[in-house]
């Protein structure tokens, strides 16, 4: 039986749409360097303005796929059961948000067409999930699982006693988590 895997969507398999609004909306450059906090919007200084403009517009329209993601995601595809969990509420627009959900199901299904909208699972909670594998950028969401793997991120920066107690390995790319999964032994054992 295939083991299962849940991977995060937003700056593990794509990344930059949200940061693109933020400048448009505000006529700024901010990089991505310039946060240390996963919540970017807390600082805008009007955030009601904010998000009334950022339901008319796709931040993933905007955004690139992590290199190696769509490459490694597909090979994972054929040794594990691949789901992708992501939510899509924002905490400050909780009854707005259902909007990104259909921008996520299009992207996913133009960017990933091998992963079939049965595989993705769409929940704010994902402590809720009790899956084999999870890849997340954010470590609260790593729990119910028996292997936990951090996508490296602007606003992870745990140390490594951290991580160890908390049983978290940190991948910085996509080749590092094709190295950590896709082993003779998961490829001997499917066939």
């Amino acid at each position: 039986m295939k083991k299962k895997i849940m991977i995060d969507m937003d700056d593990v398999i794509t990344h930059g749409g949200f940061l693109h609004l933020i400048n448009e909306f505000l006529g700024t450059s901010y990089k991505i360097e310039d946060f240390k906090d996963f919540y970017m919007q807390d600082m805008l200084p009007d955030k009601d303005a904010f998000f009334s403009w950022f339901i008319t517009q796709n931040q993933y329209d905007y955004c690139e796929m992590l290199p190696g993601a769509k490459e490694v995601i597909e090979e994972l595809n054929k040794y594990y059961d691949v789901y992708i969990g992501t939510s899509y509420v924002f905490r400050d627009i909780p009854h707005e948000s259902s909007v990104i959900l259909k921008q996520k199901c299009g992207y996913l299904k133009k960017e990933l067409p091998f992963i079939t909208p049965f595989q993705y699972i769409f929940l704010y909670d994902k402590s809720l999930l009790n899956i084999d594998i999870k890849i997340d950028d954010k470590p609260d969401n790593l729990t119910n699982c028996e292997r936990k793997i951090l996508f490296n991120a602007w606003h992870n920066n745990i140390s490594e006693e951290e991580l160890n107690e908390l049983g978290i390995e940190k991948v910085n790319n996509w080749y590092e988590i094709k190295d950590k999964l896709i082993t003779d032994e998961i490829i001997n054992n499917i066939k």
